[in-house]
């Protein structure tokens, strides 16, 4: 878990670097601002993935992983 929360943070980083630039006065044309957003964006995208895996990884560590085939009426042996 450490390694995700690295990423995490190093991803949020750039985001808060980009949205930083954008807001300062760092953007002197359209093209410069369009793909600045881009990178906001998939900055934004990238940390909602890896929430949504980490998410996903948690309800299958609760609920565990072993999945009954067994009907409730039949019999065990």
């Amino acid at each position: 878990m450490d390694f995700v929360e690295k990423i995490r943070r190093i991803i949020k980083m750039r985001h808060d670097d980009v949205v930083v630039a954008m807001t300062s006065g760092g953007v002197d044309n359209m093209e410069k601002y369009q793909y600045m957003l881009g990178q906001i964006r998939t900055y934004q995208y990238l940390l909602q993935e890896i929430s949504t895996l980490l998410k996903t990884k948690e309800q299958n560590d609760s609920e565990g992983t072993i999945i009954s085939i067994k009907g409730k009426d039949s019999p065990t042996k």
